[in-house]
């Protein structure tokens, strides 16, 4: 199973967090969600570059990797 790590530079609360949490868990295919607030990252293990990257904009954000 494949990990990416995303860089979400508007990540500032946990708000952002569980936005981007919720969005990214109900991709097919993904496992796991980890929100680093500080690091403005987001690791996610399974799931399709694509689909991650839509969902991150879905809640609002712009993904960088």
């Amino acid at each position: 199973m494949t990990e990416q790590l995303f860089s979400v530079p508007g990540i500032t609360c946990g708000h952002c967090a569980t936005a981007i949490r919720q969005e990214v868990a109900a991709v097919p295919g993904v496992c796991h969600v980890d929100v680093d607030i500080p690091g403005r990252t987001v690791r996610v293990t399974g799931g399709e570059d694509g689909a991650i990257r839509a969902a991150i904009a879905e809640a609002g954000y712009e993904a960088a990797r």
